[in-house]
């Protein structure tokens, strides 16, 4: 048997990237098999499973969410049972893996794509093993492909260590959407690609080292999507980098939905795309227009709007145009807006991250993801280390710890807003609130709400909602000194829209139809419980190999 597996980061994710191998492996697919897990499993609860039906041959998906537990995993498996073959892939491994504890304890390892190259692998191994001869030369698209794979030819008995992957035509790739089960698309998380790669060559992400976007066939792309609806999904999460890059595939892509929607209405659809700011036609307008509330949600990268930083970090994004266009999304469509910015870029001190915050802010997205600059493996920002002082923690996910520009104690000022801001910010629940909390000047102010709230309660996390409620109107009313009677008024309208059992008493008297407008739940549930909001953390880096 050959088992593919992976370590997911929550159990409502459904790994992409096992589905595209088991779907490509060919005569051995009836021998292999799916198994995931989850970064917050025991180990060797894990290695118990596995074990149970031993596999000869196990691949692992390796990424920077689980590259501390594949690491254990994969050691305890070898001292156990070292005659399994172990052959890990993605993107965690696919560079700088020569040092790394988890490169000397495995036996193969494929880099970049391994659609094509991890079949042909197992092929390999498989008629080795049982006929004494090497079949490699035959498994391969041809001798160029066995080059780039690091496979000397001719004459050996075994693939070398280290196994480039061959990078195919997207047309020769078989679709894996067929491979999520129907308990997949009722309970989990379904990502969908309608392309690969990226043209732009910003230095902090990864796909700045892919050549271009490459399409899969539109056709057999559309056939698989109805598949999934009529299998009964909901909600389809695009991991394309690109996706309103090509007019003539975004258009067809949203008119299908469209058209699902408009024949089917009861069945609320909910899509997510990551969106090019500084590219929206008109016609792209006009079809986005369309969409009902609830239905969209754009994730877009802007990531700095320091100019000096864009240029050396390689990031070509025409502000004005992305203002626009952003603007334009939030005053004339239902989509839902996350816009995410990044801290610690070369050269961008605190001074010019918090007037790139309060610019960006000023645009009215729905959210502003705040992330921390991380060194993945490879990337080209690394060229920038030296000359900023950049130190980066060595341990996953690789955060920066400081640079020239911004101290340590200022990096962790920012994780701190980072943590509050999605508490009080982007879930939704402080709508009223958050203007008054904001004023004129959003990012120093969550700067000392911020300070303040760390010192009161010295944690960023597991903070039950009422009471972060109630240490929000305690900063409002005792360390701003806003007036009572105001901050009461603004806060009901909030606790009325999510509310919780039970009137706070730090409101006053509570509204007369309130036990009748809890009891009928009347009140609106929390954006946090919506699609939208259960999707916006998912860990889309699924890149596939």
């Amino acid at each position: 048997m050959i088992l593919l597996t992976t370590l997911n980061a929550r159990f409502s994710h459904a790994a992409l990237g096992l589905r595209y191998l088991v779907a490509n492996m060919g005569a051995l697919k009836a021998q292999t098999r799916i198994i995931e897990f989850t970064i917050q499993q025991n180990i060797d609860d894990i290695v118990e499973i596995i074990l149970e039906n031993p596999p000869e041959i196990i691949g692992i998906g390796v990424y920077i969410w689980n590259i501390f537990q594949t690491t254990q995993l994969i050691k305890e498996l070898k001292i156990l049972r070292p005659d399994i073959i172990i052959c890990i892939g993605g993107p965690e491994v696919s560079y700088e893996y020569e040092n790394t504890e988890i490169f000397k304890d495995v036996d193969y390892l494929i880099t970049g794509w391994g659609d094509v190259s991890f079949p042909a692998l197992c092929t390999n191994l498989l008629e080795t093993s049982v006929l004494g001869t090497n079949k490699l030369a035959d498994l391969f698209i041809d001798e160029t492909c066995i080059n780039e794979a690091h496979i000397k030819m001719p004459n050996i008995n075994k693939p070398h260590k280290v196994i480039k992957g061959v990078q195919p035509k997207l047309v020769d790739i078989i679709l894996p959407y067929a491979q999520y089960s129907e308990h997949d698309i009722k309970h989990r998380t379904i990502y969908v690609e309608a392309s690969r790669g990226c043209p732009f060559k910003c230095e902090f992400c990864l796909s700045s080292l892919d050549k271009t976007a490459w399409s899969f066939p539109l056709e057999s792309f559309m056939a698989q999507m109805e598949l999934l609806y009529t299998k009964g999904l909901r909600q389809f999460k695009f991991v394309d980098r690109t996706f309103n890059l090509k007019k003539e595939f975004t258009s067809t892509i949203l008119n299908f939905f469209l058209d699902k929607l408009a024949k089917y209405p009861e069945n609320n659809l909910f899509l997510h795309f990551e969106l090019v700011p500084d590219y929206l036609s008109d016609d792209l307008k006009e079809l986005i227009l369309k969409f009902p509330d609830g239905a969209l949600q754009f994730e877009i990268g802007i990531q700095t709007l320091y100019p000096k930083t864009q240029q050396l970090i390689s990031r070509k994004t025409n502000l004005a145009l992305a203002k626009e266009n952003i603007t334009w999304l939030t005053k004339n469509t239902k989509v839902h807006l996350h816009v995410d910015l990044i801290a610690g870029l070369p050269a961008e001190d605190w001074d010019n991250f918090a007037k790139g915050f309060n610019e960006l802010w000023s645009w009215q997205p729905h959210e502003i993801q705040l992330g921390i600059l991380k060194r993945l493996n490879g990337v080209p920002i690394i060229r920038h280390s030296q000359e900023f002082a950049i130190k980066y923690s060595k341990m996953a996910p690789y955060s920066i710890l400081e640079n020239k520009d911004l101290s340590f104690t200022q990096i962790n000022d920012i994780k701190r807003i980072a943590k509050y801001w999605d508490l009080v910010a982007n879930s939704g629940r402080f709508k009223s609130t958050l203007a008054t909390l904001l004023a004129d000047n959003p990012f120093e102010n969550m700067h000392k709400f911020s300070k303040w709230l760390f010192c009161e309660i010295n944690q960023t996390h597991s903070i039950a909602l009422d009471r972060l409620f109630t240490l929000v109107y305690k900063y409002l009313t005792e360390v701003e000194n806003h007036p009572i009677h105001v901050i009461r008024k603004i806060m009901s309208e909030d606790f009325m829209r999510f509310g919780l059992q039970g009137w706070p008493k730090i409101l006053g008297e509570q509204p007369d139809d309130w036990k009748t407008r809890f009891k009928t739940g009347a009140k609106q549930r929390p954006e946090k419980n919506s699609p939208k909001r259960q999707l916006q953390h998912d860990l889309s880096g699924a890149s596939i190999n």
